[in-house]
């Protein structure tokens, strides 16, 4: 066994033990009723961002070239991009999903399967929708606040959402088992790279991570389901 699957299975194990200690027990929270199992996984998943996650994301970040990541990243971006707007339709938003649908057409091709997003610079504006999103529009509640292993926080409605996603992914549902095990492994780096320069900000302005984490995750996922016109009523964590 090499010293990473070593390190691997050490989280696990600490994670488990934790989760066992917590148990189910309640917190006065009832946003987060399960506060015990969700910092457990929380520390569970930090500790396999600090292990393996986030030194492969920095190597990466530092070997290629900007313009090499933001192709990258617009690649997988087209990719999903499809979806966005299968769920824009479902949510009644049919101009933005027909924009989406044509986002996918354009850089698909004169795009070069997605690595240059022209749409964008067509002024073909770019979303962000996915199934959990459209439960909220259907007016499903958020549910309890769940900290998930590797996919991180949701709430009870973003999972089943999650599952949707997963099921729908095209790169998750690549039938060559190696290539799609290289595309899955090339987009959690390339995403978690993206994500580096939050880090320092993130640690500078949060006392307690975890809190901070929670009430961002609340407050954006808010924001994302009325389209940044949510209802002052919100009962901000």
């Amino acid at each position: 066994m090499t010293a990473l699957a070593t390190k691997v299975r050490l989280l696990i194990l600490v994670a488990l033990s934790a989760i066992t200690l917590s148990g189910c027990a309640t917190s006065g929270n009832p946003k987060d009723p399960i506060e015990g199992f969700n910092r457990a996984m929380f520390a569970f998943n930090e500790g396999l961002d600090t292990l393996v996650i986030k030194p492969v994301a920095t190597g990466y970040d530092a070997a290629l070239p900007a313009p090499i990541q933001l192709g990258v990243s617009n690649f997988f971006g087209n990719i999903s991009d499809l979806f966005v707007g299968v769920n824009n339709l479902l949510q009644g938003k049919v101009s933005d999903g027909l924009g989406d649908f044509g986002r996918v057409a354009i850089n698909s091709t004169i795009g070069l399967l997605g690595v240059f997003d022209l749409a964008s610079e067509m002024g073909i504006e770019k979303h962000n929708e996915d199934f959990g999103q459209t439960f909220g529009r259907w007016g499903v509640g958020d549910g309890a606040y769940v900290v998930l292993p590797v996919f991180g926080p949701r709430t009870v409605r973003d999972t089943f959402g999650l599952v949707l996603d997963v099921k729908t992914d095209p790169v998750g549902n690549m039938d060559h088992v190696p290539t799609r095990n290289a595309a899955s492994a090339l987009r959690l780096i390339n995403d978690r790279a993206n994500a580096l320069s939050a880090d320092r900000v993130i640690d500078e302005a949060a006392l307690d991570k975890y809190s901070y984490i929670r009430g961002a995750y609340l407050q954006r996922r808010r924001n994302l389901i009325y389209d940044g016109q949510a209802p002052r009523d919100f009962d901000e964590d």
